[in-house]
């Protein structure tokens, strides 16, 4: 390993805009539970697969249809 190394000459990674940002999210104990129940059938782990999960939502624009139960 060098002591010093020559980064001059390096190149921004073109596909920084597409990595990840670490955000807290409080989500509920049954969906934390579903997505690792999932986990384990499929071996992905479940941080990735909520990860998945919403960004299907965002690619095909899915909207949420909530309906509020009057008191």
């Amino acid at each position: 390993m060098k002591k010093e190394y020559d980064f001059s000459k390096s190149v921004k990674n073109p596909y920084a805009k597409h990595l990840k940002k670490q955000v807290t999210l409080r989500l509920g104990i049954d969906v934390i539970e579903y997505f690792k129940k999932l986990s384990e059938e499929t071996g992905v782990p479940y941080q990735n697969l909520i990860n998945l999960y919403l960004q299907d939502c965002a690619h095909s624009q899915k909207k949420l249809k909530l309906k509020w139960a009057s008191s």
